[in-house]
């Protein structure tokens, strides 16, 4: 969805109409009206009795209504709009809305449905809850930097709890789009570079999105963009995708079987071409692969305008071949361009379009709202206490405070200069980021507000009360060359014991149509730092941004470096958390950094070459600036006793073990990752693939023995026939902190 194309969509104007109020369910009553609901349904029709009843009183016109979806007023994700009219409700041409928050406001769209159209069918309701409703969690990349899976899978379930509470019964949420190419902004809203753990990052959201499904405080998940968004040529949204069937089948496709596996009901269709068919026009991927193939069960809605971009990308010549290439290929539901509406009738009397394809689509869509209970209550996610009960309760912005802490990854820390000694005085906070509210939400920030945010100035203060004298300047903005502050900046630097620099990107330098072509810090902010260097006082840099950026320059200037992303609503609690030591951060990042854009693909395991001592540049190091998977402790860590059976079979599993001793002074988390290389195979492996990984706590001092299990039907590859084959033969297997620092041992597979 994007926010910048200017193309003509229609929009519900509905919230202009005054509220009338509609008895709600309280809390205390769920379970009950559960059972009652579910109890009548079985008591009076089936399922499918039902749905096939209703179908047959559906006028074609109604049919149709159903696939289409419009956007609330209140909030545009995509391109700008223009009003529709309140008639199509009375016509029953409104399937669902998206992006109207609130119980409120959702009752006055609902109430006028059920009064005005004839069958009384209910609205769904859909909302981009990405990483969080009311309460911000830490973006999607930055939480994968946990590598904890139970975490990721409880933040989805209390952004899913805040957003029904709030009237939502759909989010189109988790992307589950592997990224290789950082100038790509929306790597800021998946999980990273790696296809095993973004399946299991996958695997995590999809049931914490749902985890009570069809009930009031539970939503339907959203796996997309369906296929291979996330891989556009030269990094830019929206371009082509050209990849071979083996890398599609490898790399990018797992994640979304993954999703299918959790139980996820609904698909989104991606806005790119897939090696010359647009994904939301593709039999392929809607039909034959999604659901004969994998048997998924459940409805695919189109990204925004994605059906009538089709005619942009010069696959149809108008809008009603536009529809009828969609929903041919198996796309059942139409976000916001309105072209099912405005065409698909005339589709369907030409022939382009049978009458039993609408009917299926249509009934996918019934199903999810009989599922739902909207048939029996249409108003039964509609709750003003619980949604006052749940909204940024205690419980849900500890849980924020959490997961900021544990996304938080340290990329550097010279002499140990943090965790901040308790005996610091002087405090010099700089930078753009230092005191915004705004920003430290990211982008796809849902209904938060900034009021709600803890910037990192005010969390260093809540942290040390009024024992630090903390000066503050902002230094510079982002975009702009001005560098009036740098002399104030450097003074009250001077002054200080230590300085704490916040710098970065805007929150919408990354995200959907936010592709970069230099990664570097925006602005002057590297010049800056340069500056706060030469003050000679302990620079700690704080970074904020959605994607990985060129940092060497940062580097040099800086004696502490956190990649803090952008947290959210505890942001600066968790970051003050962080410097003070009341948390020894344990990320680790799951894409990696390049020293300059010219790297770009820059992916830690990539295929091997057969001269593999020339595969480099002659102006640059072929190595990344921080690999996949690296990040530091407060502590330290060291890995020993490497243990693996000689061989296992290849309908089998093997258990590989190896010591973890915490030498360091702190107790601490370790992500312990162990890779797989394919030493000879039919077809050129990568030089090697996360195939298991096990996050422990180890207190100080102490030796933990971590063994992880390794399935060997993980250890095949898609052949050019569309074959996937499990190759006997020798594997080394190498376990360590990193792609990179790596202890080695060799396995047969029989």
């Amino acid at each position: 969805m994007n926010l910048n194309i200017k193309t003509n969509i229609l929009i519900v104007s509905l919230l202009l109409i005054p509220f009338k109020g509609v008895s709600a369910i309280s809390i205390s009553n769920i379970k009950a009206n559960n059972k009652t609901i579910n109890k009548s349904h079985k008591s009076e029709k089936s399922e499918s009795d039902f749905i096939n009843e209703l179908l047959r009183k559906m006028t074609l016109e109604e049919k149709i209504g159903q696939l289409s979806q419009y956007v609330g007023k209140e909030l545009l994700t995509g391109p700008l709009s223009k009003t529709l009219s309140d008639s199509l409700l009375e016509r029953g041409m409104i399937g669902s809305v998206l992006n109207i928050g609130g119980v409120e406001k959702i009752k006055r769209v609902q109430e006028l449905n059920m009064k005005h159209s004839r069958l009384k069918i209910p609205i769904l309701f859909g909302f981009d809850v990405i990483h969080g409703f009311k309460t911000i969690f830490p973006v999607p990349l930055a939480e994968a930097s946990s590598w904890d899976l139970d975490l990721m899978r409880r933040t989805a379930k209390a952004a899913s709890i805040e957003a029904s509470a709030s009237g939502i019964h759909w989010t189109f949420a988790p992307m589950v789009d592997i990224a290789r190419d950082p100038r790509w902004g929306r790597i800021v809203e998946g999980a990273g570079e790696d296809t095993y753990l973004g399946c299991k990052i996958a695997d995590a959201r999809v049931r914490g999105f749902q985890w009570n499904l069809w009930q009031p405080n539970s939503v339907m998940a959203c796996a997309k963009h369906f296929a291979v968004y996330g891989a556009p040529q030269g990094g830019v949204d929206y371009a082509p995708v050209d990849v071979s069937n083996t890398t599609l089948f490898e790399t990018y496709l797992p994640p979304y079987k993954a999703c299918i596996d959790a139980g996820v009901q609904t698909f989104m269709s991606a806005f790119n071409d897939v090696n010359g068919m647009p994904a939301t026009g593709s039999k392929f991927l809607l039909t034959d692969l999604l659901r004969k193939q994998w048997g998924f069960k459940g409805f695919v809605v189109s990204d925004w305008a994605a059906v009538a971009q089709l005619k942009n990308q010069g696959v149809v010549a108008n809008e009603e071949d536009a529809g009828t290439l969609a929903l041919n290929a198996g796309l059942d539901m139409n976000m916001t361009d309105g072209v099912y509406n405005a065409h698909l009738a005339e589709a369907i009397k030409k022939g382009k379009v049978s009458i039993e394809t609408v009917d299926e689509s249509v009934r996918r869509i019934l199903r999810v709202k009989y599922r739902l209970g909207l048939f029996k209550d249409p108003y039964r996610f509609l709750d003003l206490k619980r949604e006052k009960q749940e909204i940024r309760n205690d419980s849900i912005m500890k849980l924020a405070r959490e997961a900021a802490c544990k996304s938080v990854v340290l990329l550097k820390n010279d002499k140990d200069i943090l965790p901040l000694s308790k005996r610091i005085k002087r405090i010099a906070l700089i930078g753009p980021l230092a005191n915004d509210q705004n920003e430290l939400m990211g982008s796809w920030k849902a209904r938060g507000e900034k009021e709600d945010v803890v910037t990192v100035l005010q969390g260093i203060k809540n942290k040390s009360g009024n024992g630090i004298d903390i000066k503050y300047i902002r230094g510079c903005d982002w975009t702009d060359s001005s560098k009036a502050e740098f002399s104030e900046a450097v003074k009250i630097a001077k002054e200080s014991d230590v300085v704490i620099a916040v710098v970065g990107e805007k929150a919408l330098m990354s995200g959907e149509d936010r592709s970069r072509a230099y990664l570097n810090l925006p602005g002057v902010q590297e010049e800056l730092l340069e500056e706060l260097k030469k003050s000679g006082k302990p620079v700690i840099t704080v970074l904020m941004n959605g994607r990985p950026l060129t940092l060497a320059n940062v580097v040099k200037s800086s004696d502490a470096l956190l990649e803090t992303w952008f947290l959210g609503t505890q942001a600066g609690n968790a970051i003050a958390d962080i410097l003070f030591g009341d948390y020894n951060p344990s990320g680790k990042l799951t894409v990696s950094f390049p020293y300059a854009e010219g790297q770009i693909p820059n992916y830690y395991n990539y295929k091997r070459s057969g001269r593999p001592t020339y595969l480099k540049y002659i102006d640059l190091k072929k190595d990344n600036l921080f690999p996949f998977g690296f990040g530091l402790s407060y502590t330290k860590f060291t890995y020993s006793n490497l243990q693996c059976p000689p061989s296992f079979d290849s309908q089998g599993k093997a258990i590989v073990s190896i010591d973890v001793t915490n030498n360091g002074n702190y107790d601490g988390e370790e992500t312990v990752q162990l890779y797989v290389a394919d030493k000879v195979a039919s077809m050129v492996r990568p030089v090697k693939e996360l195939k298991g990984f096990k996050k422990v706590f180890i207190p100080k001092g102490k030796t933990i023995k971590v063994d992880i299990e390794l399935n060997s039907q993980e250890l095949g590859f898609w052949t050019n026939d569309m074959k996937y084959v499990v190759e006997p033969g020798e594997f080394n297997i190498m376990v360590g902190p990193n792609s990179e620092q790596l202890t080695t041992q060799t396995i047969i597979l029989k």
